[in-house]
């Protein structure tokens, strides 16, 4: 039987020809929508969504310039 590599977490990185902000508004909405909807519940999740956000929108604000 021939090994198998598990690519859990991996990251692919996105083509550079296509428009990624798009993507990257909708993301960053979501992240921030999920730690809105839970940060009464699990304030450590909502913490994380909240830095993931944090990190999109500085990633947005540099594509901008």
């Amino acid at each position: 039987m021939k090994n198998q590599n598990c690519k859990v977490g991996s990251v692919t990185q996105m083509a550079t020809n296509i428009n990624t902000r798009p993507l990257l508004e909708e993301q960053y909405l979501s992240f921030m929508e999920k730690a809105d909807r839970i940060k009464y519940s699990d304030s450590n999740l909502a913490d994380f969504f909240e830095r993931k956000a944090i990190k999109i929108n500085k990633i947005l604000k540099d594509l901008s310039q």
